[in-house]
């Protein structure tokens, strides 16, 4: 039986104990002139986590177990002892014995894997009905047990409740655990890289070039991580040229659709302003680099900059700020109709005009929630990679000019580790230790954000 087959089995015996305990917790008879304890659903849930959870935690357990089972099973036929010894080879021929077996290789190189594939099929088949039965008697055992404690006084909402609980619990744990091992796992490699070279280096260097530095004579001497040109990088493009861009339209196109469109057109527009946050980043890729760069170069030559590149800050920071249009407006649109009421219409009855309500009182008293979704969107745009693969280029160059080919943080991360590369090198390590960076800005971005837009809220909520 497939392993989908035998958890849609499991699940279907949690199903069949569910109704039958809520069958069974329907029909109590009150005692003393007092309720049952919990609903019937509580009851039935009771049952059905006891069938359903001890067969499928038998199953996780038993799928990591039964693959070295069967394969010491087949270890110890006779005709086995024709494989070679441990290593690369032997590996290589229990990879195609494992491959005729469940069909995926249509034949071996080697005859000693036609030997001991029957073995391995029948090993494996053996094995799955164990584990089969198992986890059915498992189910059964289970449910039957969960059933016979069924009374009118037992508390099986608790019960429930606390398993409930615990699942959350544990989900919550997962998302912390992750966070913390992706934060160990940058720690660990970045200080791997700085044994290697100068921290000094790499946060004020003025040179990056990583590929000069692969003898280990040249790291810390050739001064080639110096990260100061992609730190600018991802500044010029994601905090100043896409913040121009999207500062303003995101504020205007929240001011028109809380005070100006009629309810029919905020209606449409926001939905249709929204949709640009869903569009993938490889089709503003594309699109920046098939369309708005072409024709940015053919501007600047028009007006005598001759040096313009096909590959640009500008052409990259433009439709990165196209795309982070919807986090600005979002919130400025938020931010704005939690304004009360009461200060728009005192404003408009000492009389000010609609225009001087919004930029004298609308705007000043949102600006805290404005700002907010200012630097989540800038913690957004420092995180792109495609626009600016697509789009910028891959030069690092410490410059002003809008029109020159720039690189960031995360497209040079992406370039680091793309393809093969020794991980005990300063060039792989370093993407590391720009990732270290890039997360503990884009975490104090959010860090402030969050507390400004929480003292927005406790100001007018």
């Amino acid at each position: 039986m497939s392993g989908l087959a035998l958890l849609l089995l499991i699940l279907g015996l949690g199903i069949v104990a569910w109704g039958t305990a809520r069958a069974k917790a329907s029909r109590f008879v009150p005692v003393g002139g007092q309720r049952a304890h919990s609903r019937p659903n509580y009851h039935g849930w009771y049952v059905a986590l006891w069938a359903a959870v001890p067969a499928l935690i038998f199953l996780v357990v038993w799928s990591s177990v039964a693959p070295g089972l069967v394969m010491g099973t087949v270890l110890d036929t006779p005709a086995a002892a024709a494989l070679p010894a441990p290593g690369m080879e032997r590996s290589a021929i229990l990879a195609e014995v494992r491959g005729l077996a469940d069909g995926t290789v249509a034949a071996a190189f080697n005859p000693v894997s036609n030997t001991l594939a029957p073995a391995y099929k029948a090993a494996s088949t053996r094995y799955a009905i164990i584990g089969t039965l198992a986890a059915v008697l498992l189910a059964f055992a289970g449910g039957a047990w969960a059933f016979t404690r069924l009374t009118p006084d037992f508390r099986a909402r608790t019960r429930v409740e606390r398993v409930v609980m615990g699942a959350l619990l544990i989900a919550s744990l997962i998302a912390i655990l992750t966070t913390l091992g992706i934060v160990a796992s940058l720690l660990f490699e970045s200080l791997r890289f700085f044994a290697k070279v100068n921290p000094l280096e790499f946060l004020f260097g003025l040179t990056w070039s990583p590929q000069t530095a692969i003898r280990a004579d040249q790291v810390g001497s050739s001064g080639a991580f110096g990260a100061v040109p992609l730190f600018w990088g991802t500044i010029f493009i994601g905090a100043i040229i896409a913040m121009i861009v999207a500062i303003p339209l995101g504020l205007m196109s929240a001011i028109y659709l809380t005070q100006y469109a009629k309810p029919t057109t905020r209606k449409w527009m926001k939905p249709i302003l929204e949709i640009l946050a869903g569009v993938p980043t490889v089709v503003y890729g594309y699109f920046a680099a098939l369309t708005i760069a072409p024709a940015l170069r053919t501007f600047a030559v028009s007006i005598g900059i001759t040096s313009a590149s096909s590959e640009s800050a500008l052409a990259a920071g433009l439709v990165m700020g196209v795309m982070i249009i919807p986090f600005v407006s979002s919130m400025a649109d938020d931010s704005i109709a939690a304004v009360p009421q009461s200060m728009r219409d005192g404003s408009l009855a000492m009389g000010a005009t609609t225009s001087e309500t919004i930029r004298k009182v609308l705007v000043p008293a949102a600006l805290p929630g404005v700002v907010g979704g200012v630097l989540l969107a800038v913690s957004r745009a420092i995180g792109e990679t495609m626009i600016v693969v697509m789009a910028a280029g891959l030069a690092a160059n410490l410059t002003l000019n809008p029109f020159a080919s720039v690189t960031t943080v995360t497209t040079q991360i992406v370039q680091l580790l793309t393809g093969d590369q020794e991980f005990d090198s300063a060039k792989t390590l370093a993407a590391f230790a720009l990732g270290l960076v890039l997360f503990l800005v884009t975490l104090a971005l959010n860090i402030v954000a969050l507390r400004v837009v929480k003292k927005y809220r406790e100001a007018y909520e």
